[in-house]
């Protein structure tokens, strides 16, 4: 697996609750005010997907990868907008490169698109772009193996479950949601080779593709009626792969009183949303990190390497499995040195974990 020579990738740590007005389609965006005085201002401007920047999820790590890179080098300007809809994209993405901001952000592969043609359009512009790689050779691509990291997760959920039954849906029916559902369909499936067990997974089906979405990733209420659809079903443990519409369902969780838990994704659920009390460990998509790396090394003169790119996987800690937190007690040590070995044999090769959604 390939990795960005020097890059240390910690834990990663969402902001949750951010306080910040996101500046509407149109209007000039809201400039974070961290930035230090002296020196030549490097700007650093991000455009969010339709998830927004207080989506518990990418969005907002993201934002916190530009609030450390402003932490670090505090010539870095940052500041964002919040895409209302798809088709803000390409007017937001164009308003910062007429704004001549240094380094464009493109959050979430939704954006794919829109930031491929404004990037051919814009060949002198440096931009980046988290969950896709487009063919323009200006536009940086952070990329996450998370498959791996979610195949750790499913082999837990199969050890955890007392049903039999765990599921998982996602926001949309695109690479950077299902890769983690094919990653959690084949630890549970690995699971059940390796202990001769049926833990049955619901809301996906890696061979056909097809399962359960919100088709959307805001609508809290979206993610409560998909996850109560598969709690009914049987499931004990659900795995909602679809930005703040999940809360929904770890909201719902928590009233259960312990019918059924959850595992979160992207950034530390304990730590993003209020319903730690309901999530076993989360799926860490560690944007956070990968964005803070590229636009310092990019406001340090560097050039990104476009082709190289950056991918997260278990080796370079780009992805992986969070704390368990308040389960910590409950998760048996047998089955968490399982999980460890797991994930080193992973890293080895000896275990490969496999999605049609990974990146290439």
């Amino acid at each position: 697996m390939r990795s960005v020579r020097g890059m240390r990738v910690v834990s990663a740590l969402a902001i949750g609750g951010l306080v910040l007005g996101a500046a509407a389609c149109g209007e000039a965006p809201e400039e974070n005010t961290g930035a230090g005085e002296g020196g030549e201002k490097y700007t650093a401007c991000m455009v969010t997907d339709v998830g927004g920047i207080d989506d518990k999820s990418f969005n907002t790590s993201a934002w916190a990868g530009l609030q450390a890179a402003n932490a670090k080098n505090s010539n870095i300007e940052i500041k964002y907008v919040a895409s209302k809809a798809e088709a803000d994209y390409e007017p937001n993405l164009t308003q910062y490169v007429n704004q001549k901001c240094n380094f464009v952000l493109a959050v979430g592969g939704l954006m794919l698109d829109a930031t491929s043609k404004i990037a051919k359009a814009n060949p002198n512009q440096q931009f980046g772009i988290v969950d896709a790689k487009v063919p323009e050779t200006n536009v940086f691509p952070m990329q996450f193996d998370t498959a791996q990291a979610a195949f750790l997760a499913g082999y837990l959920a199969a050890g955890m479950t007392k049903t039999g039954t765990v599921g998982t849906y996602g926001g949309m029916k695109i690479p950077p949601v299902t890769i983690f559902m094919d990653g959690f369909v084949d630890g549970v499936a690995h699971y059940n080779k390796a202990k001769g067990k049926n833990v049955k997974v619901i809301g996906w089906d890696k061979a056909t593709q097809n399962g359960s979405f919100t088709n959307d990733f805001v609508k809290q209420d979206e993610g409560k009626k998909v996850g109560d659809t598969l709690v009914a079903q049987g499931a004990d443990i659900i795995m909602p792969a679809a930005g703040g519409s999940g809360v929904g369902t770890t909201a719902a969780a928590v009233a259960s009183n312990g019918k059924f838990s959850t595992i979160w994704v992207d950034s530390d659920g304990c730590e993003s949303t209020p319903h730690c009390a309901a999530i076993i460990t989360t799926v860490i998509k560690n944007v956070k990190d990968a964005v803070t790396d590229a636009v310092t090394r990019a406001a340090d003169g560097e050039k990104l390497d476009q082709a190289k790119g950056f991918l997260g996987t278990l080796e370079n800690n780009g992805v992986g499995l969070a704390s368990y937190h308040e389960f910590d007690s409950k998760v048996p040590a047998e089955l968490k040195a399982e999980i460890d070995k797991l994930k080193a044999d992973i890293v080895a090769g000896t275990v490969t974990v496999t999605s049609a959604a990974q990146p290439k």
